[in-house]
């Protein structure tokens, strides 16, 4: 069992009264949350959720409203995302990540088992007619993953993955290119939801109501970030908990081992 999808379900939308943000840190140079799947990391086209404009308007932030991007989140990913408040802790961050000074750690549930850690070197390549990035020895951008096997559990492998670069949808590609895709994520091979029937023998539906799927996004957390403050110049590890449909997902399928 590596893959498990449910085609004829539809993608879930987000609520329209959206929770409050979580902010994992914050002083007068930056600002660190925990973003929630389904919500992009900068404004975007049509009236998609977005941290910025969630963030707009906290009391926290009172009088910094122009927050600054060092570095993205895919949508449907969760996790550690940072955000400078000056325009000196911008360029600091932003030669950090070039400099590859910054870590950060995912994690990352991948059909099938996989059998020990490793790397994946392999340059990428942004496709514009598929609308997403493949590997490319010849034209891509140089791309390098290193991951190490956290859990293994019922057909899947829970994976730390640490990109020592920066590529767009960077860890989903290579994951996809050893063969060993995201659970969840139609776009590079993997299934749309993870469902319990699809796990449990016996499984009894309800009556009263639909299956609800226990994850149907990403299964990518960003679940740490190491950098050093722009201003004090003090080395920084800010981390997020695996959020609930990840972590009961990671649960379930370990109870099937």
């Amino acid at each position: 069992m590596s893959r498990i999808e449910h085609p004829d379900r539809p993608r879930a939308t987000p609520p329209k009264r959206a929770a409050a943000l979580p902010i994992l840190y914050l002083d007068a140079e930056i600002v660190v949350v925990d973003k929630p799947p389904r919500v992009l990391s900068v404004p975007g086209r049509g009236d998609h959720p977005n941290v910025i404009d969630r963030l707009r308007g906290r009391p926290e932030l009172t009088g910094n409203d122009a927050l600054r991007v060092v570095h993205r989140l895919d949508r449907d990913a969760s996790g550690v995302q940072m955000y400078a408040r000056t325009l000196h802790a911008q360029r600091e961050l932003v030669r950090q990540f070039s400099e590859r000074r910054v870590e950060k750690v995912y994690l990352a549930l991948v059909t099938g088992y996989v059998p020990e850690d490793g790397e994946v070197d392999l340059p990428l390549l942004f496709d514009r007619r598929l609308g997403r990035v493949r590997p490319a020895r010849t034209r891509g951008k140089p791309a390098l993953t290193r991951y190490r096997v956290a859990q293994r559990v019922a057909g899947n492998t829970l994976l730390e993955c640490r990109p020592v670069t920066g590529r767009l949808h960077q860890i989903r590609a290579h994951l996809a290119a050893i063969g060993h895709p995201l659970t969840v994520d139609p776009e590079y091979g993997g299934g749309l939801a993870v469902l319990l029937s699809s796990l449990k023998a016996g499984y009894k539906p309800s009556r009263r109501h639909d299956e609800r799927p226990l994850i149907e996004r990403l299964t990518l957390h960003a679940a740490s970030i190491r950098f050093v403050h722009p201003t004090s110049a003090a080395p920084m590890t800010i981390a997020s908990p695996l959020p609930k449909d990840f972590r009961v997902t990671v649960a379930q399928l370990a109870r099937l081992v």
